[in-house]
């Protein structure tokens, strides 16, 4: 279940992202912290 959710969370993440919404408001290091909490989701879920 929370593999699930780590993917809806990403989705929604890249969306804002490629809408330009995260730059809008200053939390384009969202993607950078998504980028990182990959591999471990993977792995560990």
């Amino acid at each position: 279940m929370l593999f699930y959710a780590f993917y809806v969370i990403a989705l929604i993440v890249l969306i804002l992202h490629f809408t330009g919404w995260l730059k809008r408001n200053n939390l384009e290091w969202l993607v950078l912290v998504l980028a990182v909490a990959t591999f471990p989701a993977v792995i560990f879920l």
